[in-house]
């Protein structure tokens, strides 16, 4: 898979598929499914749009006011990862600034005709150019004029459920707790990739020694205890994210605090620290990929350091008792109910 960072000729036509794909969730993987058959079916190559910063995050900036950007739910290098699994040979990350932005919509469709575009695809909500001038209406007429087949994807809903399956509703699900309702609409248990720093090594000192996850900044979009499945993550070939194996085992389980720490920390910044049951080798600088299972509790803060050791001991046994009812997918095994 290739990237790159302008919108560009390739050497081959295209089927496109644009958006933010946030959480690559199971209408973005509806959108990039129906892209690659696409491709195959008019002889294109399958290639994706989409944009660094979010729209969002880059107004909530442009207003002096990042706090009002929603929570990424991935990475760049997760979204990558995500667009390599589903079989993508080109993707398109325009940097979202003042330029892109202030765009006239003739111009960014221009450079979609110039990139060798044949066939493309959008949520139905789509909208683009300076002050979101630009809709369907108006792709559908230049793709008319070009020989741009423009097809549109409904809303998908999960299961069961009339609720629409997007990105603010999975940000709202985890923000609740609601994690099992996040993993329904992702397809996937929702997850965090970082690599393995330095910290304080108290925990090691409490006999839980956890792994610090680094955030690069995000913001994360839950915050508690919770049980999770951890994977190491590798560079393939091409240098696309692919998930790895520690040397124990594929899978480990654990306990994973993600939020400030109070007890131990006088500075508001988030943290994500797990303990990862049997296992003792050296993570450092190493990439792991943490999936977060269920919600145990909210994050607290405690009287005094032997309260604290408490607590971890009962999260602990609480999240041995949950993940021993789970598939390495975070599936429920089979003829077990999740942990209520």
């Amino acid at each position: 898979m290739r990237v790159a960072r302008k919108i560009s000729a390739t050497g081959s036509p295209l089927a496109l598929a644009v958006g933010n794909f946030d959480g690559v969730h199971l209408g973005h993987q509806a959108i990039l499914s129906a892209t690659g058959l696409a491709a195959q079916r008019l002889g294109l190559s399958a290639a994706a749009l989409t944009f660094v910063p979010l729209p969002r995050e880059f107004f909530a900036r442009r207003q002096n006011n990042p706090a009002i950007a929603p929570p990424r739910l991935m990475s760049v290098g997760e979204k990558l990862a995500a667009f390599a699994e589903a079989g993508l040979e080109h993707v398109f990350l325009p940097r979202f600034d003042e330029r892109f932005s202030s765009q006239s919509p003739a111009d960014f469709l221009g450079s979609l005709r110039a990139a060798d575009v044949r066939w493309m695809m959008v949520g139905d909500d789509f909208r683009f150019g300076a002050k979101r001038t630009g809709d369907i209406d108006l792709m559908r007429q230049f793709g008319a004029v070009h020989g741009i087949e423009v097809e549109t994807m409904s809303e998908v809903v999960t299961a069961g459920s009339v609720v629409r399956v997007s990105s603010s509703a999975i940000r709202a699900a985890l923000a609740a707790g609601r994690l099992s309702a996040a993993a329904e609409m992702l397809g996937r248990p929702y997850a965090i990739t970082g690599r393995i720093t330095h910290g304080k090594k108290l925990g090691r000192t409490l006999g839980f020694p956890t792994a610090n996850v680094a955030l690069s900044g995000r913001k994360p979009a839950l915050a508690g205890v919770f049980a999770v499945k951890c994977r190491l993550v590798t560079r393939g070939l091409e240098g696309v994210a692919e998930l790895g194996k520690f040397d124990v085992g594929g899978v480990l389980n654990g306990v994973a605090n993600l939020g400030t720490n109070p007890v131990v920390s006088s500075e508001n910044r988030q943290h994500l620290e797990v303990f990862l049951f049997d296992y003792s080798g050296d993570l450092y600088g190493r990439r792991v990929q943490v999936s977060f299972i269920e919600k145990i509790r909210d994050e607290q803060n405690f009287a005094s350091l032997d309260a604290l050791v408490k607590q971890m001991h009962d999260d602990t046994a609480r999240a041995k008792n949950i993940l021993s009812r789970m598939n390495d997918d975070g599936s429920a095994k089979e003829g077990l109910q999740e942990h209520p």
